[in-house]
C-alpha cells in the first residue's frame, strides 16, 4: 500500500476531512469530480467544492478541493489536505507536498512513481487506473472520460461514498441520454470493484450518512443570479463574455427559456444580446431601462473599468441599471480564473466627477438569487444603477444553502413613475423636481404622454425640467439633490446583519460576501478558547447608521476583506468619517477563497496587543 518506511497513520475521523482531485484541464474531469461531492451531499453530509482552474483552455493542471464538514463548515479551510487523488504527472510534486503528515496520497501506478515523489510521513495508495481502463474500454476519448470514473468508484469503496448515491447522480446527469446511464455505472462498479480488491481496507477517513443538508440545495452563485433576474422582472440581458461571468447571462438565458416564453405562440419574451464589447453591452441595459424594460449586464473588473463613462451617464441622468460584477483578481488580466474582492472603490465610485454607485454585496448563491431580484426593485425606486458584487468563488463554485423561496404575491417597485392620467394633474412635469423631498424625482417611460411627459434625457447639466443649462447654481442644486437622494437610499437597501451581539465583547469584525463561512469558523474557534468577539456582516452600500454604531461600542474593530488595499475599510473611513486608527485589517488576495486559518493568523497580532486591556462595551476617545 505504501512504497515508503510506515508513515505515521491519521486517527480515524468521519465527515470531517478534505479531498483535493489533481487533473488535466480539458480530460472531462470536472463532471466526475462534481459526482464525487454531489454523492456526498445526498448523503446528507455539508460539503464545500471549489474548482482551481487555469486560464488557459486544455492542458495545464486544474484542481478541484472538497471540504467535508459534519459541523457545517463552509468556508475553505486552507493548509494540507488529507487526501490527494493526483492523476497528472505535471502537478505530482506540488500535490504530493500538499498532503498532511500521515495522510493519503492516491494516484495511478500504472507506471512506476518517481523516488524524488515519495515522503516517509504519508500513505500512497496505487491504483494502476491507465491499465484498468484501457483493458475495459476501445474508445480512447472514452478511455479518458471513464478514467475518472472508475476514481470516483474507488473512492466510494475507500471512504464510504454510497454507492446509490452515486447511481442516482449519474441517473440525473444522463437523463437526456440515457443510454449513457449504465456504461457511467459500470465505470464505477469497476472502480469500486478493483479498489477493494487491492486494499483490504477502506481508508480512516470515512462517510457516514448525517442529515445535515434538510431544505438545502447545492448552487452557483451565477445561476442563482440569472433566476434571481428573471424572477426580478427582466426581460433584457445584454453582455459580453469574460470569465467569471459569462454565466450569469447563460444561467439568465436557460431559466427564461423556461419561465419567459409566450405559452399561446412560442415567442420568447426576454432578449439576450451579446454585445461587440463591454461599452455597447452597458449602453444597451441603459437605453433598455431607460424605455421600461427592466435590464440588466453582467461583467468582472475589467469590464467594470470599461463601462464608467456610462455608468456616470446613468448616474447623472437617474436611469435605472444592474449591474453584477462577479469580481477576479486584478489589475488588468491579472488572474482571471482565481478570486478576490477588489472592485469595491472602483464600483462605489464609479465614473468622473461626483458620483456614488449602490453596492449590493451577497454572501450565498440563496443572496444571490434575491438580491438580484431585489436590485431591479431598488435601482428602479432610486432610479441609479445598482452595481451586485459578486466574485469568483462564490460566482463558479457550487455552495450549500438554503431553499430558493419565492412570493407569488410579491409585485415589483418601479418606484416614482407617472402615467398618462398622473400627468393629466399637474400643471407642469419637472423630471428633476424634489418633489417629496428625499432626492428622488419623478420620471416617465418612454411615450408616456408626449405633450406633458416628455423631457431630454442628457448626460449635460439641466434644470429641474431637464431644460439644459450651464448656469452654475442649477448644476449645485441638482447635485445637492442626488445627496438627499443618496442619503435616503439606505431606507430601501437590505440592512447590516450582527449574529454576535455579547456586549461584554470588546473586538468587534466586519466581513462581507464570500468572508462568511471562513469568518464564522474562526469566531466559533476563538469563542471555544475564550476570546470571543461579535461581528458585523455588510450587504449594501452606501452604509446605514448600523456600520458606525457597531464600529463605536467596540474597542477593537476589524475589517476581513480579500483584497490588498483595503478597499472596504477605505470605504468606511471615508463615508462614515471614521478614523483609520480605530480599524484594523486582515486581508488575503492570493486569488484563493479566503480561510479560517488565515484570518486567525492575520487576528492574532490584534488579539494580542488588546489581550491586556479591560473589556469594554464602548469606545472611549482619548
Amino acid at each position: 500500500m505504501s512504497p515508503s518506511s510506515t508513515p505515521t497513520t491519521l486517527h480515524a475521523v468521519t465527515n470531517d476531512f478534505v479531498v483535493k482531485f489533481a487533473n488535466v484541464n480539458g480530460s472531462g474531469s470536472a463532471s466526475a469530480n462534481s459526482m464525487f461531492a454531489k454523492a456526498i451531499f445526498r448523503m446528507g453530509i455539508p460539503v464545500s467544492p471549489r474548482n482551481i482552474f487555469p486560464s488557459n483552455i486544455q492542458g495545464a493542471p486544474t484542481w478541484y478541493e472538497v471540504r467535508i464538514s459534519d459541523d457545517g463548515y463552509l468556508g475553505r479551510r486552507g493548509g494540507q489536505v488529507e487526501l490527494m487523488v493526483s492523476v497528472n504527472p505535471q502537478s505530482m510534486a506540488q500535490d504530493v507536498e500538499d498532503v498532511c503528515p500521515g495522510g493519503y496520497f492516491f494516484y495511478d501506478n500504472t507506471y512506476p512513481l518517481d523516488f524524488k515523489l515519495i515522503r516517509d510521513d504519508i500513505h500512497y495508495i496505487g491504483l494502476p487506473l491507465t491499465q484498468i481502463t484501457n483493458s475495459n474500454f476501445d474508445n480512447p476519448r472514452l478511455q479518458q472520460l471513464f478514467k475518472n470514473i472508475i476514481y470516483v468508484g474507488s473512492l466510494a469503496y475507500l471512504i464510504g461514498i454510497e454507492f446509490s448515491a452515486l447511481e442516482g447522480i449519474v441517473s440525473d446527469t444522463f437523463a437526456k441520454k440515457p443510454k449513457l446511464i449504465a456504461p457511467n455505472v459500470s465505470a464505477l462498479q469497476l472502480g469500486f470493484d478493483e479498489a477493494k480488491k487491492a486494499f483490504s481496507e477502506p481508508l480512516p477517513l470515512q462517510l457516514k450518512r448525517s442529515n445535515k443538508n434538510d431544505r438545502k440545495v447545492l448552487l452557483e452563485g451565477n445561476a442563482a443570479c440569472g433566476l434571481g433576474a428573471v424572477f426580478g422582472g427582466a426581460t433584457v440581458c445584454a453582455w459580453y463574455p469574460i470569465t467569471p461571468s459569462t454565466s450569469v447571462a447563460e444561467g439568465f438565458e436557460k431559466y427564461a427559456k423556461q419561465l419567459r416564453v409566450n405559452a399561446d405562440t412560442g415567442e420568447n419574451n426576454f432578449a439576450v444580446i451579446q454585445a461587440e464589447d463591454e461599452l455597447s453591452a452597458i449602453g444597451m441595459v441603459i437605453g433598455a431601462n431607460w424605455n421600461g424594460a427592466r435590464s440588466f449586464t453582467a461583467t468582472s473588473g475589467p469590464g467594470v473599468s470599461l463601462m464608467q463613462e456610462f455608468l456616470g451617464l446613468a448616474y447623472f441622468a437617474e436611469v435605472p441599471a444592474v449591474l453584477i460584477d462577479v469580481q477576479r483578481t486584478g489589475p488588468s488580466t491579472g488572474m482571471p480564473t482565481r478570486t478576490q474582492q477588489s472592485d469595491i472603490l472602483i464600483s462605489a465610485y464609479a465614473s468622473h466627477g461626483d458620483s456614488k454607485q449602490i453596492l449590493l454585496f451577497p454572501a450565498t448563491p440563496k443572496e444571490c438569487f434575491e438580491l438580484t431580484a431585489d436590485a431591479f426593485d431598488i435601482a428602479d425606486r432610486l432610479q441609479t444603477p445598482v452595481i451586485m458584487l459578486t466574485d469568483l468563488d462564490l460566482g463558479m463554485n457550487e455552495h450549500i444553502c438554503d431553499e430558493l423561496e419565492w412570493d407569488d404575491s410579491r409585485s415589483y417597485d418601479r418606484g416614482k413613475v407617472l402615467n398618462a392620467q398622473d400627468l393629466e394633474k399637474i400643471e407642469r412635469f419637472g423630471r428633476y423636481l424634489d418633489v417629496d423631498g428625499d432626492g428622488i424625482p419623478y420620471r416617465t417611460v418612454a411615450g408616456t404622454h408626449a405633450e406633458k411627459g416628455a423631457f431630454f434625457t442628457r448626460g449635460t447639466s439641466r434644470d429641474e425640467y431637464a431644460v439644459y443649462t450651464e448656469k452654475g447654481e442649477a448644476y449645485q442644486r441638482n447635485m445637492e439633490r442626488l445627496e438627499v437622494k443618496w442619503a435616503t437610499a439606505p431606507k430601501y437597501l437590505p440592512k447590516a446583519i450582527e449574529t454576535r451581539r455579547d456586549e461584554a465583547n470588546s473586538l468587534g469584525v466586519i466581513h462581507f460576501g464570500t468572508s462568511l463561512e471562513a469568518t464564522h469558523e474562526t469566531l466559533d474557534v476563538l469563542s471555544k478558547e475564550g476570546r470571543p468577539a461579535n461581528d458585523l456582516r455588510i450587504l449594501a452600500f452606501p452604509f446605514g447608521d448600523d456600520v458606525k454604531a457597531f464600529i463605536d461600542k467596540h474597542a477593537q474593530v476589524v475589517i476581513v476583506e480579500q483584497n490588498r488595499d483595503a478597499q472596504l475599510k477605505s470605504l468606511i473611513v471615508n463615508e462614515l468619517q471614521i478614523d483609520p486608527n480605530r480599524l484594523h485589517s486582515v486581508l488575503h488576495y492570493n486569488g484563493d477563497p479566503i480561510s479560517a486559518r488565515q484570518i486567525r493568523i492575520g487576528l492574532e497580532p490584534i488579539l494580542n496587543i488588546s489581550a491586556g486591556q479591560h473589556a469594554q462595551t464602548a469606545y472611549e476617545a482619548s
